[in-house]
């Protein structure tokens, strides 16, 4: 999987010191989803403590942080999909936030409500025509779009949308961060996908359950289809690895980036 690497130092000298100035460097890798989280919480530090920490922040998918991490390539690594067993030993996952994952329609096909059901039968692909949709509004075949084996977004849509039985069509288009999903679904009449809150625009979020998928339904918990946001570390966070955990999951960025954008971890 291609890696897009973002050097935060290109932000802005007084937002994110050079590798000159900065006594430390904190490298980052994983989630697309938690991305955008990141960079914010980063820019915050960097401005509560300027030319102390260096941050250097790449994507790819929750799966690849975690290795890195447990690679020791990277200091942090975000994911957006839990602890599961068959990850490497030592890991320790410092939960720092809460957010959304919404089905998501082209806006000609704006359905008042997805069962279940519904999306099992439509991502499985056992039924593969709008026509046979009930409250569809485009008709022909449904174009299915799905991330990456990487993916936390992918794991968590599999886990709270899917069940542990079934598996999304193998025919379905494998894309590798939620901004092409939101692509392709935008422009796309008969496409069909699943994206983090944060990258809904130009698409429809399908109310599920009767529930709509929106930040206040997901900080009241009516919205079902919500996951966590992790750090992980390789061992308990130590030095400046642990100031900056620990300034992402104090009160006051909590309530004030993590808030305005997602569900603080409490």
């Amino acid at each position: 999987m291609r890696r897009s690497l973002i050097v935060l130092a290109a932000f802005g000298a007084a937002a994110f010191p050079t590798a000159a100035q900065a006594k430390t460097t904190i490298l980052m890798s994983g989630s697309t989803s938690v991305y955008p989280l990141e960079v914010k919480i980063a820019q915050a530090y960097a401005k509560k403590y300027p030319n102390t920490v260096k941050f250097s922040i790449s994507q790819g998918g929750s799966d690849i942080g975690i290795g890195d991490v447990a690679r020791k390539r990277v200091s942090i690594g975000a994911s957006s999909r839990d602890l599961q067993s068959g990850d490497p030993g030592g890991l320790v996952f410092s939960k720092i936030a809460r957010d959304g994952v919404c089905v998501v329609t082209n806006p000609d096909n704006a359905m008042a409500n997805l069962s279940q059901q519904q999306v099992q039968d439509i991502f499985s692909g056992k039924v593969r025509r709008w026509d046979d949709v009930e409250g569809a509004k485009v008709t022909g075949p449904i174009n299915l779009n799905t991330r990456t084996q990487a993916s936390g977004t992918q794991d968590a849509f599999r886990n709270i949308f899917m069940g542990p039985s079934l598996n999304v069509a193998p025919s379905a288009s494998q894309k590798a961060s939620n901004g092409l999903v939101q692509s392709a679904v935008a422009g796309d009449p008969n496409a069909i996908g699943y994206v983090d809150f944060k990258f809904t625009e130009g698409t429809f979020a399908v109310p599920y359950k009767g529930v709509a998928c929106n930040l206040r339904n997901a900080k009241s918990g009516q919205y079902p289809g919500v996951r966590n946001f992790w750090f992980v570390t390789l061992g308990q966070p130590k030095g400046a690895v642990k100031k900056y955990i620990d300034f992402a999951r104090s009160p006051a960025i909590q309530s004030s980036i993590v808030a305005k954008d997602y569900v603080p971890y409490k």
